[in-house]
């Protein structure tokens, strides 16, 4: 029997890059992961290429690395800039690759959002096992959603950018302008978790039942699993990420059902809005475990 592949991983985010090593997305052992604070570029892109050497030697070749960053991302192989991150707030990042450094390692590099590799991960080892479609909706610092159809994360022009949509004001919070840099009172602009703070000056965790950061929010939420079930017609739609709560979910079905009024069929063949709308399965491990699959694992 031959030696069994050996699969790199890479969660890249906007405070910290989580690598891994293992073969397969549950076979990572302990001494085959690392955090890596995200500063410059260089210094932090070292770290990751020093982390891979390291463990190359230990355990030989790998077989594949791939990589969830965030975005917005080239996720385009026939682009130039493939792999790279594109017009970001986060400084310094603007056109970095993320492919180009790893490319030492002679083995192929698949690139795509922290999001749509958390939703891989969801559907074939967490929340959506059985089923066939599934959305993946994080919502933490910022908004973002991943798209997984028959096995397969979804991608064109660009990535999926679900934070980025327009919606509609909830009758409670007129007076807030919303913090997104690019369109104020987009999704994101108002029910990510800075925005929370910014309005309430606290974590929707913190809050007591009836506070109105509660309802709002689980408005927001709502109305973005109407709008993706409309547009997708996703068999599952998952939630995570530092916002969403036990105390929120039923909020956000309540509210998906309301802007639907009754036109698709969930109840009918779905099971009912607590099939359709769940809670992440895998939790912190969904973004990790997913740039394994991505890597072919």
């Amino acid at each position: 029997m031959g030696e069994r592949a050996l699969y790199g991983a890479v969660e890249a985010g906007g405070t910290k890059f989580v690598c891994a090593a293992g073969y397969g997305p549950c076979e990572i052992p302990r001494e085959y992961r690392a955090v890596i604070a995200t500063t410059t570029p260089a210094a932090t892109l070292a770290g990751v290429v020093e982390f891979f050497e390291r463990v190359g030697r230990v355990a030989g070749p790998f077989a594949g690395i791939g990589v969830g960053a965030f975005g917005p991302l080239d996720i385009d192989r026939c682009s130039a800039t493939w792999g790279c991150i594109l017009k970001t707030p986060k400084l310094g990042w603007s056109g970095v690759s993320l492919r180009t450094p790893l490319e030492r390692f002679n083995c192929p590099i698949t690139v795509d959002t922290d999001v749509n590799a958390a939703a891989l991960a969801e559907a074939r080892l967490g929340a959506g096992t059985d089923v066939d479609s599934l959305v993946y909706v994080t919502v933490g610092t910022g908004i973002g959603g991943g798209v997984v159809l028959h096995g397969r994360t979804v991608g064109g022009m660009l990535h999926p950018e679900m934070g980025h949509i327009r919606i509609r004001r909830h009758a409670q919070d007129g007076n807030f302008s919303g913090l997104c840099p690019f369109h104020g009172e987009c999704l994101e602009g108002l029910a990510s978790g800075p925005a929370v703070l910014a309005r309430w000056g606290g974590r929707l965790d913190s809050f007591p039942d009836g506070h109105p950061a509660l309802a709002i929010i689980g408005d927001y939420l709502g109305q973005l699993a109407a709008t993706v079930a409309l547009m997708l017609s996703p068999q599952r739609i998952v939630f995570g990420g530092g916002v969403i709560s036990g105390r929120l979910l039923p909020l956000i079905r309540a509210a998906a059902e309301r802007e639907l009024g009754g036109y698709l069929p969930v109840t009918e063949r779905g099971g009912g809005f607590e099939r359709l709308i769940v809670s992440a399965g895998l939790a912190d491990q969904a973004g990790i475990m997913g740039a394994m699959l991505l890597a072919g694992a």
